[in-house]
């Protein structure tokens, strides 16, 4: 779940308790601070996206957590920091710098319809 569902949903608690009504399938939670974290925890999450926090959030995430939930670091994970990130004890990371430096190539897929010779079509 995104900010903008658990801003929907009124709070973290409320929307991991209204999406496991739902479904059976694992609920991630996207987390800014530690009170997000530890609401999330709370709530029964089994993973949680901790959002943009500096290493010593991510180290206070992890031991808040204690294991009961799978940890993922996202957001100002760079090529620079992805060791000190690892360090922390997360069990993932998002790095979005493999990604955002990649350069893109338009490649289009349609067809030209105009005969290029008699009797083509």
């Amino acid at each position: 779940m995104k900010d903008n569902h658990l801003q929907a949903a009124g709070s973290v608690t409320d929307a991991v308790r209204r999406l496991r009504a739902a479904t059976p399938l694992p609920i991630e939670v996207e987390c800014d601070t530690l009170e997000q974290v530890s609401e999330a925890l709370d709530a029964g999450a089994d993973a949680i996206l901790l959002d943009n926090m500096s290493i010593d959030a991510l180290r206070a995430a992890v031991a808040l957590a204690g294991g009961r939930a799978r940890l993922e670091a996202s957001g100002g994970v760079t090529l620079e920091n992805v060791r000190a990130v690892a360090e922390t004890g997360v069990d993932e990371i998002s790095v979005g710098a493999l990604t955002h430096s990649a350069r893109s190539l338009d490649v289009s897929l349609e067809l030209d319809a105009t005969p290029r010779e008699e009797g083509m079509r």
